[in-house]
């Protein structure tokens, strides 16, 4: 009898139609995970009946339970641009929204931050597309073959330039949940399965050895292969795991990407590290009599904030940052990870408030730190996030 290799895992991530139901498992819907942790315990509950001994004499059944997790997985290349990405799933179950996919276009022109295409475009603000290694945000229509983006390309496209395909996830009041699959080598062992894992916060890191989502929440059950009971999550046999197939994909590098800040967006090529936070303020309904497991999902206050450091120049953009800190004026920021087409994530937030920054200097060069800075909205457009 031998140990189980941690090496050994396999993750799976599917949307759940129904709250707490667990979706189907399929080969299309593993993930290159990082670490699963989960975590039930069972509501301490204090007894006062007088049972003549100082000995505790054990809880009753059916006392209510408490799941929670954490997720961490890489981000990598898009390879299938006919399925979501790898990470798809989770982003929905973040922000709520259904994806957007746009299949892509034709240059007409470029000239600044306007790009004109050669038939009718079919966007809308939010969206993106990608050109040469860059992603960029649709802020405005201006005509069925035009649109405004949040920043120029790098490089500009020319007449018949192709305009990458994209998928976007935006926010939306409602949360779905998801069902998460750990499964192990072998499958004699104990496997897992996660049911109704709604998001609470995600987390994304910059600048790191690689780019990398951290996804937390809670979840409505935690089944397990060598307890499963028929009916737990409406499934009459625990989910055997899909055959496993071929499962090749690149990361993407930690270094690689852009940052453009500013009101007159300007790329900043001085930030040292970054880090995302997304908050739903989530609760479950959990609470409620007659039922030991949660009945639903109840996101709060929308939450999502940037830590931002930088090394200080003298130059009009990095002063101009600091000036608008100090009046609390907003400001739009979009981050880009990656660098060529099929590798490529962007998060848009059109209304960042920065914060005063720190001053660091105990480096040899000073650097700023601004920390929890805000984005605001008018409704559900604080932030949004595509893959090219």
């Amino acid at each position: 009898m031998a140990y189980i290799s941690s090496n050994d895992n396999r993750l799976y991530v599917t949307l759940e139609q129904n709250y707490g139901s667990a979706a189907a498992i399929l080969s299309e819907n593993r993930i290159p995970a990082v670490k699963l942790t989960v975590k039930q315990q069972v509501q301490k509950t204090q007894r006062q009946d007088k049972t003549g001994s100082r000995t505790f004499l054990g809880d009753p059944a059916g006392l209510r339970k408490t799941t929670t997790f954490k997720l961490n997985t890489y981000m990598t290349n898009w390879a299938d641009q006919t399925a979501p990405p790898p990470q798809g799933p989770l982003l929905q179950a973040s922000l709520g929204g259904v994806p957007a996919t746009w299949s892509g276009g034709t240059a007409a022109s470029a000239t600044g931050s306007q790009l004109t295409f050669t038939t009718a475009h079919g966007l809308a603000p939010g969206q993106a597309v990608t050109s040469g290694g860059d992603i960029r945000f649709v802020t405005a229509v201006v005509s069925p073959e035009a649109v405004h983006l949040n920043a120029p390309f790098t490089v500009t496209p020319q007449l018949n330039s192709p305009i990458g395909q994209t998928v976007l996830y935006s926010l939306s009041s409602e949360l779905g949940s998801v069902t998460i699959g750990d499964y192990w080598s072998p499958g004699s062992a104990a496997q897992r399965l996660l049911t109704g894992a709604a998001i609470d916060q995600m987390k994304l890191t910059i600048n790191g050895d690689f780019h990398q989502f951290e996804f937390s929440g809670m979840a409505y059950d935690v089944l397990d292969s060598s307890s499963f009971q028929v009916g737990e999550a409406n499934l009459t046999t625990f989910p055997a795991e899909p055959v496993v197939q071929a499962f090749n994909y690149s990361l993407v590098p930690g270094n690689l990407g852009q940052i453009w800040l500013g009101n007159n967006p300007t790329q900043f090529l001085t930030i040292t590290k970054a880090d995302l936070t997304f908050g739903n303020k989530l609760e479950l309904r959990a609470n409620e009599f007659g039922y030991s497991l949660p009945k639903g999902i109840s996101p709060g206050t929308r939450s999502v904030s940037l830590n931002l450091n930088l090394y200080q120049q003298d130059d009009s953009p990095t002063q101009a940052l600091y000036q608008a800190a100090r009046q609390r004026s907003p400001v739009t920021m979009m981050i880009q990870l990656g660098q060529q087409q099929g590798e490529l994530l962007g998060v848009y937030m059109q209304s960042v408030v920065p914060e005063v920054p720190d001053f660091d200097d105990s480096g040899s060069r000073q650097q700023w730190q601004f920390q929890n800075c805000r984005a605001q909205g008018s409704g559900d457009d604080e932030i949004y996030i595509a893959f090219g």
